[in-house]
């Protein structure tokens, strides 16, 4: 995600740009289990100007992200993105 803000000329450096997680945890056959994720990402300082391409780099970024990919047809992935 901060590649891809950076691209677009958005500062993602300096902990502008941070991320909390949270999975949902299931047990099957005794076994458990991740099969939500949640993803909220938090940039701080963005520019008004700027922030619909922040969107649209926030839109595009999990079919680009190798973890999101890596896990996708396992773990459900959702995320959002809000500015402070």
């Amino acid at each position: 995600m901060g590649g891809a803000l950076e691209a677009r000329g958005i500062d993602a450096a300096a902990g502008r740009l941070t991320s909390e997680a949270e999975g949902e945890v299931y047990v099957e056959d005794r076994v458990l289990v991740i099969k939500k994720i949640h993803v909220q990402y938090t940039l701080r300082g963005c520019p008004h100007d700027k922030r619909e391409a922040a969107e649209r780099a926030h839109s595009h970024h999990a079919s680009r992200c190798p973890v999101a990919k890596s896990i996708e047809k396992a773990i459900e992935i959702s995320t959002d993105l809000t500015f402070e």
